[in-house]
């Protein structure tokens, strides 16, 4: 396992060890002292653990060399446990908002200082978790540790309401504002919509993943110039690319000389491989597909 690996690997236990503490504060915490929008963030932290366990397996999974049965690798593990992710997230949104809405037709119940604590030790935390967790996954352009890095963030906006919610409710107790002591289900139901909105932008890229979409146009683009940069290649006849988890597949049908030997196509097709993958590194494969190009053809 390089470097690289290690380091992932580490933020995954590192944000596994963290929500399994958090689960447990919030919904100790949130069970005392009655908080609608603690315990509610504690239960999204508990499908945290699931997720970043999935994120953990999936990334073993990985990095597991291409084999007869996975001739492309294992690369899609990944973002099958980001679509589990996005899952288990819009799960948890609905939840929340299920029990911040429940919230408003009962009583209030008196504000904690604790919660208050325990929701701004979770914005802290949470918030440290997400830069490194971006960092790391960003450098290996990795799709499941990226999913745990966008969870975190979706935990950082729901202890921001939570801190604002609580809040509101021991300001309104304290200067005898009724209706603030609703601030605690309100900022439930802000904290749901956020976490929802993130759960499908994920789910949606997961899906386009899962469904081979070609990558956007401007690397496309880059691919062809590289291409066009080489001699004998008259004619670009299509070009199109895929991501596959952490790594993305290149293939392109190009047009050369039809005079040319088969060594020497080889030759040409080895130099456009070895041309794009020193240039971008995330590229694991090249399948170039050579046609007959004469120079009295129409282009």
């Amino acid at each position: 396992m390089n470097k690289g690996n290690r380091a992932s690997i580490l933020a995954i236990w590192i944000s596994l060890i963290s929500n399994v503490l958090l689960t447990t504060i919030k919904i100790i915490v949130g069970l005392l002292f009655k908080s609608q929008v603690l315990l509610a963030d504690g239960v999204h932290n508990a499908g945290d653990v699931i997720a970043t366990f999935a994120s953990l397996t999936s990334m073993r999974i990985s990095q597991r060399p291409a084999d007869d049965d996975h001739p492309y690798g294992h690369g899609k593990a990944e973002v099958l446990a980001s679509a589990v992710v996005a899952v288990i997230m819009i799960i948890a949104a609905l939840y929340i908002a299920y029990e911040a809405v429940a919230a408003f037709f009962e009583e209030p119940v008196q504000a904690s200082y604790f919660a208050l604590a325990a929701a701004f030790i979770s914005f802290v935390w949470k918030l440290i978790l997400y830069i490194y967790t971006l960092r790391i996954g960003k450098s290996m352009n990795s799709k499941g540790l990226l999913a745990t890095a966008y969870d975190h963030l979706a935990d950082v906006y729901a202890s921001i309401a939570a801190v604002a919610g609580i809040g509101l409710a021991l300001f309104g107790e304290a200067y005898g504002i009724h209706y603030l002591s609703y601030g605690d289900p309100l900022a439930g139901i802000i904290v749901s919509i956020l976490v929802l909105r993130l759960a499908v932008h994920m789910g949606q890229e997961a899906f386009d993943v899962l469904m081979e979409k070609n990558i956007a146009q401007e690397k496309l683009d880059e691919y062809a110039q590289l291409i066009q940069s080489i001699a004998e290649v008259k004619r670009i006849d299509r070009l199109r690319a895929r991501e596959h988890g952490h790594y993305i597949l290149v293939d392109a049908r190009l047009g050369v000389p039809g005079e040319l030997t088969i060594q020497q196509g080889h030759d040409i097709s080895r130099k456009i491989k070895q041309l794009i993958m020193s240039r971008h590194p995330d590229v694991d494969e090249v399948l170039i597909h050579l046609n007959p190009w004469y120079a009295d053809e129409q282009d």
